[in-house]
């Protein structure tokens, strides 16, 4: 199985991340107060400096301490202590509206992408792997949390302190702030160099991390399997491996982050120190004041801490750019199978049920486009009709089923439902007028109530018991711990073969639809049960057209008609004592079939 692909992208960090947009513009409102409190904080910060200076040059000077002097100094003491005052109140206020924000936008990508998801036909899911997706859902989110929650909120902020301290190094000192800003330039070409590999890199390690994920949910899911052929071993040590691919992986990332790092801050650093260098001789010279040099220090500090932490920031951003990448890129992917724009209405329920016709049909599975599974198959089902469908395995049986839910478009031909080509309708009407029983049974982490119900939302606990009765799954059902209320297990674990496939039955039943698709529906019961459910199904086809695929043929004989299918084509038509007597494909599965027994 293949994962989703991705396309090398041109696009820089800002544009992938600019896919979050979207998700951003609805709190506009928030942004706002956080803006606010961001500017207040950071006007709070570059305010600080300015008042030692005053505090050294007023309160400090060449008269010494005393008199007015000191009432200097305790006056700059309140003014910093009423600056750190707004600062804390203005910082608490932008983590709370960031942190909402982040936590607000990330729960509406995961519901976005999970929406989207499900309305993804089969085709979509051939080639993708659900461990992969839940890995998109979680660890990718979590990543744009962290740069929305927190890294957009630091990058605005250090800007700010960055913008500001450079302004304030220039009102203090032209000379010096010159020569640091040459210096700060010939730094960032590096910085910006490094910045595009750990960008590479970011993506690489949510892929690898994507893998293994995908490998332990498809593994988890075979637990059985795996233990019965003793493969614990096996599939822990190729776990494993994925783990340590990902591992050596994230290292890459996080060497070439930490490299990023010590390269930034030793060149903005070296700079600095260079400059107050520069800064002190100029003070012992006399042509500037320890005040004034003081506050040079503080917001070249300002300065050089802004760019250190905007160099964190941007290996943050570079993983979330990853993350988004892959996150937009699930949210793109478009469904081959929509409702149409102007749907057709199907006509009033029949009471005998749903006419079915395929014309023409050639298929071939988006997966194997070479390989047809369908040629040229036409048949007429007429309402009320009970068709029984039996061939070898590989006949194209099931194939049927999924073109009629229109889980797959075919390449060619038409499929018409009660006169309305199926292409023409909106998906909801066309799988609600069908029930199906399928061949692997799909039981939900739920109680039995909730997964019968499954079959009609809106149903009552009586029209549950009652389905489940016709399906002769209540006797069982009571005689769980909590009857009707009883957990059943992921996938049904705590119910046999048997039980799961009469709540499917049941769930089909409950929806009471005008066409009823039976894969292989007693294939998994008990002789005694399988004529329980036998005797609910025939009561069940009364009033709907009725499908039946089936290996067993003694479960077929009665059908108003077979069709044997072989190769994708209907090799055959007619009732069970016409076929035998034909002496064709199905003469020789019932002769093989009933001499067995």
């Amino acid at each position: 199985m293949t994962t989703i692909t991705s396309k090398p992208s041109s696009k820089t960090s800002l544009a992938t991340l600019a896919g979050l947009l979207p998700f951003l513009a609805p709190y506009k409102r928030q942004f706002v107060l956080a803006a606010i409190a961001l500017v207040v904080a950071a006007s709070a910060t570059l305010t600080i400096p300015y008042a030692f200076r005053q505090m050294i040059d007023l309160g400090f000077g060449a008269s010494g301490i005393g008199g007015k002097n000191a009432s200097h100094v305790d006056l700059y003491f309140l003014a910093l202590f009423g600056v750190a005052c707004v600062l804390a109140v203005a910082t608490a206020a932008r983590f709370y509206m960031v942190s909402w924000l982040g936590e607000r936008v990330t729960a509406d990508i995961r519901s976005a992408v999970y929406s989207h998801v499900v309305t993804q036909s089969p085709q979509f899911f051939e080639t993708t792997q659900s461990g992969e997706v839940l890995s998109r859902l979680t660890t990718d989110t979590t990543l744009i949390q962290s740069v929305v929650g927190t890294s957009i909120s630091m990058a605005l902020r250090n800007v700010l302190l960055f913008v500001g301290g450079l302004v304030m190094l220039f009102i203090t000192s032209v000379k010096l702030s010159a020569i640091i800003l040459l210096a700060l330039v010939a730094v960032v070409l590096p910085i910006v160099l490094f910045g595009r590999r750990v960008r590479k890199l970011s993506r690489e390690s949510q892929d690898r991390i994507a893998d293994a994920s995908a490998m332990a949910g498809e593994i988890l899911n075979a637990m059985p399997t795996v233990q019965a052929f003793t493969h614990e071993g096996i599939e822990a040590k190729r776990f494993g491996g994925s783990v340590e691919f990902a591992f050596t992986t994230a290292m890459q990332r996080i060497r070439a982050r930490s490299l990023l790092t010590l390269v930034a801050i030793l060149l903005v650093f070296g700079a600095i120190v260079f400059v107050l260098w520069l800064g002190a001789h100029a003070v012992i010279a006399g042509t500037m004041t320890g005040g004034a040099l003081g506050q040079f220090i503080l917001y070249a500090a300002i300065v050089a801490g802004a760019i250190g932490a905007l160099s964190e920031v941007l290996g943050e951003a570079q993983r979330a750019a990853g993350a988004t990448e892959r996150l937009m890129e699930l949210l793109a992917e478009k469904s081959p199978i929509v409702s149409p724009a102007i749907p057709k209405i199907l006509p009033p329920r029949s009471a005998a049920g749903a006419a079915v016709t395929l014309r023409d049909i050639v298929f071939h599975y988006p997966s194997r486009p070479l390989a047809a599974t369908l040629h040229n198959l036409s048949v007429e089902i007429r309402p009320g009709e009970t068709v029984a469908i039996v061939g070898p395995s590989g006949a194209g049986k099931t194939t049927l089923f999924q073109l009629l839910l229109r889980f797959y478009d075919p390449q060619s031909g038409s499929i018409t439902l009660d006169g309305i080509d199926i292409r023409e309708l909106d998906l909801h009407d066309l799988r609600g007028a069908i029930g199906i029983v399928p061949q692997d049974t799909i039981i939900f982490s739920a109680n039995a109530m909730e997964n019968i119900r499954y079959g009609r939302a809106d149903a009552t606990d009586a029209e549950v018991i009652a389905a489940a009765t016709m399906a002769a799954a209540h006797e069982f059902i009571e005689r769980l711990p909590e009857g009707y209320q009883s957990f059943l297990g992921e996938r049904g674990v705590r119910m046999s073969g048997g039980q799961r496939q009469r709540i499917a039955i049941a769930r089909a039943l409950l929806k009471n639809p005008p066409l009823l698709l039976l894969d292989e529906a007693t294939s998994a019961l008990d002789a005694e049960s399988e004529r329980l459910v036998q005797s609910a199904l025939e009561a069940a086809m009364v009033g709907r057209t009725t499908l039946v695929i089936a290996h067993r043929l003694a479960t077929v004989q009665r059908a108003d008609r077979i069709l044997v299918m072989e190769d994708g084509r209907i090799v055959e038509s007619g009732n069970h004592a016409s076929l035998v007597a034909q002496g064709g494909l199905y003469a020789s599965l019932a002769a093989l079939q009933f001499s067995q027994h």
